[in-house]
């Protein structure tokens, strides 16, 4: 126990107070047991080999060599800490490995959640993404209503978000970056009995079932401002989800209308309206102002970015 503990401290001395450089001198001339070829290799002068060596040994309070004619071998409490020496300056260099890695985006992990809009656009694209340019990476995505997922943003259990900031209040905390500028319409399948029509009025849309994700409070005061309470959607709307994908999906097998961005069907009809819609979804990225942001999620901003921008 004792000798367990004094190599113990003494591991501890080595990992605090000596430098990695000095260590690996040490590797160097272990292996080749000789100062000149180990001088050669780490492109020292002798001279400075010496020195690390014997500033080393200082700390150390033994010696690592014996002389051995022109020949360097290991003393016994030196053939005790080659192995401990190389752990550490292995993991120093898997350290600084990992830091390049993370640097570039090419390692971490990223917990992004996305609104029903940014979720139907993003999903795939972005999986692809990462799966193709960063596969030692981790994207971890969630789903659900805008304010569950600004609150696990303050939680920290997300790392940013993408949503229709139209839907989101202003806060302090939050950092908020606009991405893009998406219209907004009311869809149907192609031989619905709507699709042709060239002045359709809100009354003969619901005479329908209206589908839609929840949508804002300032969508909800342009709808009824256009149309009237009637469209308001706690009114208006028959079939509500977070999933937009389901709905464009009963869309396109039903005469349900869907409320969505335009970009998200571009196998569906827009209908005519009258008024016309001149609504938008405004998807951007929001962060917390007093988290940094790591290189991979500064990578999938921009490729976010690139995606919604075609």
């Amino acid at each position: 126990m004792h000798n367990f503990l004094i190599y113990y401290n003494l591991y501890a001395y080595i990992k605090i107070s000596m430098t990695l450089v000095q260590l690996r001198h040490f590797l160097v001339l272990a292996q080749l047991g000789s100062f000149s070829k180990a001088s050669e290799k780490l492109h020292l002068t002798q001279p400075a080999l010496t020195r690390s060596i014997q500033s080393l040994e200082e700390e150390l309070g033994q010696p690592l060599f014996d002389r051995v004619g022109r020949k360097s071998e290991l003393t016994a409490f030196g053939r005790h800490i080659v192995d401990q020496a190389r752990t550490l300056v292995d993991g120093a260099n898997n350290l600084k490995q990992s830091g390049q890695q993370l640097l570039g985006g090419q390692s971490g992990t990223v917990t992004l959640g996305l609104g029903s809009g940014p979720g139907a656009l993003l999903m795939t694209p972005l999986l692809t993404f990462m799966a193709s340019t960063y596969p030692k990476a981790h994207l971890h995505i969630a789903r659900g209503s805008t304010a569950a997922l600004v609150q696990a943003l303050r939680d920290r259990t997300l790392d940013a978000l993408v949503l229709d900031i139209r839907s989101l209040s202003p806060s302090s905390d939050l950092l908020v970056e606009t991405l893009c500028e998406m219209s907004g319409a009311f869809m149907c399948r192609k031989d619905h009995p709507l699709a042709m029509i060239r002045e359709v009025t809100l009354q003969m849309v619901q005479a329908y079932p209206v589908a839609s994700t929840p949508l804002s409070d300032e969508v909800a005061r342009i709808l009824v401002d256009r149309y009237g309470p009637d469209a308001h959607p706690d009114v208006m709307v028959n079939l509500r989800c977070e999933e937009l994908p389901s709905l464009v999906e009963v869309a396109r097998s039903t005469d349900a209308i869907v409320v969505a961005v335009r970009s998200l069907a571009p196998d569906l009809v827009a209908i005519k309206m009258s008024p016309q819609l001149n609504a938008s979804a405004k998807f951007g990225w929001v962060s917390l102002r007093s988290r940094s942001e790591s290189p991979l999620c500064s990578l999938l901003r921009t490729r976010v970015k690139t995606i919604l921008l075609g």
